[in-house]
């Protein structure tokens, strides 16, 4: 009779307890839900937005498109790639020929990477023309150039794996400048190569390491739109627009919707039409240790820079300049003057930044170029336009805008 009663009570007592789980886990699944729609409302539905922002602010939302692109297909080529330098370049070869839709895959992964680049670039001089970077915006900039960065160190190391012969041949040229770096150089190069020349273990490290960087894009990106999003975006004009804000969505989702519909046709006109055109022949050759190729180029998104390494004759002094044309971009919002943000306003600035723009296309033009003295002497140029430029006529220009406007008043 006790037994029967005491299993009776552990049994309303077992179910009591349950039916209380029960209920705390399912308030807390709605809480959970709750909380997430009311994030995504926040930041993507009800987001506060200027009403006067042209398609120039739509490039932010394709390249955040562009890197899940990237990491889709990403994952994709790894499934079927060897990172082992007697497969490497068979495996790619693999991927076009015997997996179904490899080719397609591969062209977007491969073709991804530049387009990605034309919208950040396009990204990257928007903000400079309209003073993006300017208070209180300076983090949300400087992390924008650590995005940049990132993306470059990844697309590097992507552009090694098929190890076709510039691929080998670009990762030689590029990491053994870092033996230019006193002290430690020699150890860091050692470090990338895995050994004492580029070799299998330099293949996998950059294969790991390329698998791995556009996960810490992500997390950063995460964190470039909280920085956007608790500050509010900027406007053509360049004032504070505050107080004349509509709702992100319907308004600006069709906007960036309409913009994403001409990119994937612009993207598409490449993978389906010219799969190589930005890609260079000679990677399409196994790597050869033994034949170095007659013009070692990197990607056409690294040129500029390449072009201001070059264009240094000190080794140590090229990777300075190199590395210092990335680095000086943290500095703008630190080193401007200027109380006004739009360029549209700045006249003397405008003429400015449009050379800005030209010097960038001829930095990228020499570095294509062979080495000889014209090319030599219209890099240099370009590069100390360049650097004075962000160093000089950022601030200098601020001050002298800020001087008439007082003059005339």
């Amino acid at each position: 009779m006790n037994t029967t009663v005491t299993f009776k009570y552990k049994l309303n007592k077992k179910s009591h307890n349950s039916s209380y789980l029960s209920s705390f886990v399912i308030t807390r699944y709605r809480w959970n839900k709750t909380y997430l729609f009311s994030i995504l409302d926040n930041h993507l539905i009800h987001y506060p937005t200027p009403i006067n922002l042209t398609y120039a602010w739509s490039f932010g939302a394709m390249a955040g498109i562009c890197l899940v692109i990237q990491i889709l297909t990403g994952i994709f080529l790894a499934m079927h790639y060897t990172p082992h330098i007697d497969l490497a370049f068979s495996s790619v070869e693999h991927i076009m020929r015997d997996v179904n839709n490899g080719w397609l895959i591969r062209y977007m992964h491969a073709n991804g990477a530049s387009m990605f680049f034309i919208v950040v670039y396009c990204h990257i001089f928007r903000g400079l023309y309209y003073g993006s970077y300017m208070a209180p915006r300076e983090l949300l900039w400087c992390s924008g150039v650590l995005l940049f960065i990132l993306m470059m160190a990844t697309a590097f190391m992507g552009y090694v794996l098929p190890w076709g012969q510039m691929s080998f041949w670009g990762a030689t040229v590029i990491t053994s400048l870092m033996t230019a770096i006193p002290l430690v150089g020699e150890a860091i190069t050692q470090w990338l190569w895995g050994g004492f020349t580029v070799s299998n273990a330099t293949l996998n490290r950059f294969f790991s390491l390329h698998f791995l960087l556009p996960f810490l894009i992500a997390g950063v990106t995460i964190i470039h739109i909280s920085l956007l999003h608790k500050e509010g975006s900027n406007n053509p004009l360049g004032i504070d627009s505050n107080v004349d804000k509509i709702s992100f969505y319907p308004y600006f989702f069709i906007k960036d919707l309409f913009s994403f519909f001409i990119f994937i046709a612009f993207f598409s006109i490449f993978i389906f039409y010219f799969p190589n055109a930005l890609g260079h022949p000679d990677n399409y050759i196994p790597a050869d240790p033994m034949q170095t190729p007659a013009h070692i180029v990197p990607e056409w998104y690294f040129l500029p820079f390449y072009a201001i390494l070059r264009s240094i004759p000190n080794k140590l002094g090229g990777v300075a300049g190199m590395g210092g044309s990335l680095i000086i971009l943290f500095l703008i919002p630190f080193i401007n003057t200027s109380e006004i943000r739009s360029t549209t306003f700045r006249p003397i600035f405008k003429i400015f930044y449009w050379l800005l723009v030209a010097d960038f296309l001829i930095l990228g033009w020499v570095g294509q170029k062979p080495v000889a003295d014209m090319y030599i002497i219209v890099g240099q140029l370009a590069t100390v336009f360049y650097f004075l430029f962000f160093l000089f006529l950022i601030p200098f220009i601020g001050i002298m805008e800020s001087s008439l406007a007082r003059y005339k008043e």
